[in-house]
């Protein structure tokens, strides 16, 4: 426990309302304000995706008792399914035995979250706008309006857990010596949907992420309790099989006949699906520091919104939370000192993570239907089997382990380059699992 403080939280959303239940279980007054509706009484807008949780998120909801509440409303993925275009399908574990990601639907998720958050006495303040945050008294400016006038709210503390595009950060934006980048990817994304069947069960496996890898865009779906699927189509915005090239429902037949086939049998609402959900943009932004004195921080999205390819912009940011409540631990009352090793533990990793996102799009959407890229998984999955001390897969560092994520890129990247070695070796498709193989492996890896 702290010496008890009035804080704020700004941003009902996921890290939001976990960290509000950190904080509440401190001993700290927790308020958190959201200019948007209480989420529990709106209706879902068609521009989700699924989530999914791992390892690190799991770790942060189990250090205060509430991963079993919400392992009720997941369903466990333990493979990606991949659909070719000629209809075959292929199957690709994610770990080894037992080891799963778990699909949640990010609405589900985000009303229990803020149940569990008011059931430990956090108050929350939905359609509360807040336009700006006085850094040097933690004081938060709240109005109807941008133009009118504000009234002043006095905390102790604020946590700006508003997003992307967080209200909280522009004024940080507005300081000397404070470093902000944006960058949006030229790729958007469509929600689409798979129902259930008649009598409620599944069209396709709900234990499988769902992949449609077309080079340059792609289709993803993961299942929702009810056994329907929250699809996701990712495409350029424009160009050559772009959403702009779309531009009626002839052309949107015909792409979909051409290139996703096997989809005409499961997703009886495309055409209304695609013409009616809006397109939605991805943002990787990054900034530093994260903390002003004392008085602020940045967690989550407002701090590294990445892209969604690794499935980690949750995982990350509840990892934030793991690492600050480590440190509130570790030097109590003692706040400058908890925001400076905060921002410089974290930033480094929410780095290599938003690299590791950018990075998988190209892995999901082209090399999964790849035969060099399945030979070089079904190799490592063969080595690391025989030695899991040497050889702990990059996917497997990043979602199954707790292993900072600036350590997972820079091994993922040693390991990369020893398989390239190892595809080049003569009738390698042959030999891939022979002992020629495995010591040319284990001379690569003592190699500084």
């Amino acid at each position: 426990m702290q010496t008890p403080q009035k804080i704020a939280v700004v941003g009902s959303g996921l890290v939001g309302t976990l960290l509000a239940i950190y904080l509440k279980r401190a001993g700290h007054t927790v308020h958190v304000f959201d200019r948007s509706p209480d989420i529990r009484t709106v209706e879902f807008s068609g521009r989700s995706i699924n989530l999914v949780m791992s390892n690190r998120g799991w770790k942060a909801l189990e250090d205060v008792g509430l991963d079993e509440a919400i392992r009720t409303i997941g369903i466990p993925v333990d493979k990606r399914a991949i659909h070719l275009q000629d209809g075959k399908l292929n199957y690709q574990s994610y770990g080894k035995e037992g080891q799963a990601i778990f699909s949640l639907s990010r609405g589900i998720l985000n009303r229990k979250m803020v149940d569990l958050a008011e059931a430990e006495g956090v108050e929350f303040f939905f359609e509360r706008k807040i336009w700006d945050v006085t850094l040097a008294t933690a004081s938060l400016w709240e109005g109807e309006s941008e133009q009118g006038k504000w009234t002043e709210l006095k905390y102790d503390k604020v946590f700006g857990a508003d997003g992307a595009f967080s209200r909280i950060r522009h004024r940080m934006q507005r300081q000397s010596m404070f470093d902000y980048s944006q960058e949006f990817m030229k790729i958007g994304y469509k929600e689409l949907h798979i129902p259930a069947n008649t009598d409620g069960t599944p069209k396709i496996d709900i234990h499988s992420l769902h992949i449609w890898p077309r080079g340059n865009f792609m289709l993803m779906g993961l299942a929702n309790l009810d056994n329907s699927f929250t699809c996701t189509l990712f495409m350029p915005i424009e160009g050559e099989n772009s959403f702009e090239s779309l531009t009626n429902e002839e052309k949107l037949v015909s792409f979909f006949a051409e290139y996703f086939p096997d989809t005409k049998a499961v997703i009886p609402d495309l055409v209304s699906d695609f013409f009616t959900n809006p397109n939605s943009y991805l943002a990787i932004m990054k900034c530093f520091p994260w903390t002003f004195e004392d008085k602020v921080a940045l967690i989550g999205d407002s701090a590294h919104a990445i892209v969604p390819f690794y499935g980690h912009g949750m995982n990350a940011g509840f990892e934030d939370i793991t690492i600050l409540n480590e440190l509130m631990q570790e030097y109590g009352d003692d706040w400058n000192k908890i925001f400076k090793a905060y921002e410089t533990s974290r930033k480094p990793n929410a780095d290599a993570i938003a690299e590791l996102s950018r990075r998988n799009f190209v892995e999901m959407s082209a090399k999964t239907a790849d035969e060099k890229f399945l030979l070089q998984k079904k190799i490592e999955k063969w080595f690391s089997n025989k030695y899991p001390e040497k050889w702990m897969p990059l996917y497997s560092r990043v979602t199954f382990s707790l292993q900072p994520y600036a350590e997972a890129l820079a091994v993922g990247d040693f390991q990369n380059s020893i398989m390239q070695e190892i595809l080049k070796m003569d009738h390698i498709e042959e030999i891939w699992n022979s002992e020629q193989v495995e010591n040319r492996i284990l001379e690569l890896l003592k190699q500084p």
